[in-house]
């Protein structure tokens, strides 16, 4: 497909210190596409930093989670006319370089994850929380009908069908922004691939290594992925189909 209209979104909650890099670099890399920082009930700068970096700025009064988020930007854009939805964190840790290759995948697919896991780069899941991502791999791997390495990445492209689908229905539920969301599509009908991406490790934040803590979310996830089993599959117009 033709990329279109592309639109950058970046989730951002109290991402001051970064924010401004990440669309600056955003910006270098990817001139032809549009910036929108959805600033997700931030107490700081962020808003601010965002907009002197040359990013359009939503403004949520609440925190709503990365899925909440998300779903503003996919409204965003069909109502501004973009057809393409790259989401992209706010924290430095996505490398813009890997844009492109995102939007490359949009010829075969409708979504496009970003895998840290897929033979590019050095990136490793430690402790225990890689067999959760492991539990989901295979789970989703069955689902789409293809490898998926890395279903919690949030490093992902979405193609003209999927813009629609995700601005009427993206979930803002925990997880629904990642397991949620490759549901919908799934069961949608849209076609779910991923593309090796280098990430970088995590700028600031220790991810938890603890068994216990990599239990709760796998259950956590897994209940996420029944309930977006059981839910009534939506519903797509005559325009999502073609």
């Amino acid at each position: 497909m033709e990329a279109g209209r592309i639109l950058i979104v970046l989730p951002a909650l109290n991402e001051q210190d970064s924010v401004g890099a990440v669309v600056g670099k955003v910006r270098t890399t990817v001139p032809d596409a549009a910036v929108l920082v959805v600033d997700d009930g931030s107490v700081d700068r962020t808003a601010q930093q965002a907009r002197a970096a040359g990013a359009e700025v939503a403004k949520l009064a609440v925190n709503l989670g990365v899925g909440g988020a998300m779903r503003t930007g996919f409204r965003y854009a069909v109502a501004h006319g973009y057809d393409v939805v790259v989401q992209v964190d706010a924290d430095g840790q996505h490398d813009a370089d890997e844009v492109r290759a995102l939007l490359d995948g949009l010829a075969e697919a409708d979504v496009v994850i970003g895998s840290r896991f897929a033979g590019k780069g050095n990136y490793k899941a430690r402790g225990p929380r890689r067999y959760a991502m492991w539990v989901l791999g295979f789970v989703f791997s069955r689902l789409a009908k293809t490898r998926l390495s890395d279903v919690t990445s949030g490093f992902k492209a979405a193609g003209p069908r999927a813009v629609r689908l995700f601005a009427r229905y993206y979930p803002a539920e925990y997880l629904g922004d990642t397991v949620e969301s490759l549901v919908l599509a799934i069961r949608a009908g849209l076609t779910v691939r991923e593309v090796p991406v280098v990430m970088r490790e995590r700028a600031s934040g220790k991810p938890s290594q603890s068994p216990v803590r990599a239990a709760i979310y796998l259950g956590r996830a897994g209940l996420a992925l029944l309930l977006a089993l059981v839910r009534r599959r939506p519903a797509t117009d005559s325009s999502d189909s073609a």
